[in-house]
């Protein structure tokens, strides 16, 4: 009885449209914001087909100001790459999501459902020079270290000479070229708004978990 997770963009191939939830009301977010999720998470999931089926690789990525690529590194010993490149992939963003009891809406005939935000980036991955690893890594750290001030951030330079290069030897810089940007932001915006608004505020009151907290703000904002 679970629903988890058609709808236009462009230059977005119509497979991407049937890889995430059917229902148009979840669907309705621009590319932007969907971007912008994306790149403000900055950590996904990398799924390509492997010679034995599908991989996938937990990764840090960067997504530069133009929105066209999402630049990642893998280690050398990770399957994906080891993969025949370049080749079509897809990295998977996940966001808040809990469960939604069907009592909380205040109306009869509801089922059980699981309310989630995720963002599909679909492209070619691609391997990058060696020589761009130590620029992506400190982009890499910069970016999140950024998130933590007023620390004063980390840097590679803290490193001692020769060790930051003899790690690096254990990763390989890729790319992946952006062909697609979907999104599903299930927050019950197929309910009335008072059901929708009811459940928010049944799902914050559980108290004690980030992920319920950030979720019952953005139901409160899907009317």
């Amino acid at each position: 009885m679970f629903r988890a997770g058609r709808r236009g963009n462009p230059r977005r191939p119509l497979l991407l449209d049937r890889a995430m939830h059917p229902n148009p009301a979840f669907r309705q977010t621009p590319e932007a914001r969907n971007l912008a999720f994306a790149r403000a998470r900055g950590f996904g999931i990398l799924t390509v087909n492997g010679t034995d089926g599908p991989l996938a690789a937990h990764v840090p990525f960067l997504i530069p100001a133009d929105g066209t690529v999402a630049e990642l590194h893998l280690a050398r010993s990770n399957a994906i790459a080891r993969v025949a490149l370049p080749a079509p992939a897809l990295i998977a963003v996940s966001g808040p999501d809990a469960y939604i009891s069907p009592d909380w809406y205040g109306i009869e005939d509801q089922v059980p459902t699981w309310n989630y935000v995720a963002v599909h980036l679909r492209g070619t991955l691609s391997p990058l020079p060696v020589e761009t690893l130590r620029d992506h890594a400190d982009a890499l750290s910069a970016r999140f270290e950024a998130g933590l001030l007023p620390k004063t951030p980390w840097v590679s330079q803290k490193m001692t000479d020769g060790v930051m290069d003899r790690m690096m030897r254990m990763i390989l810089p890729f790319r992946l070229t952006l062909t697609g940007i979907d999104g599903t932001w299930k927050l019950n915006q197929n309910k009335p708004a008072e059901a929708r608004l009811a459940a928010a505020d049944a799902l914050e009151a559980r108290g004690g978990e980030p992920d319920t907290t950030a979720l019952a703000r953005l139901m409160r904002q899907a009317g």
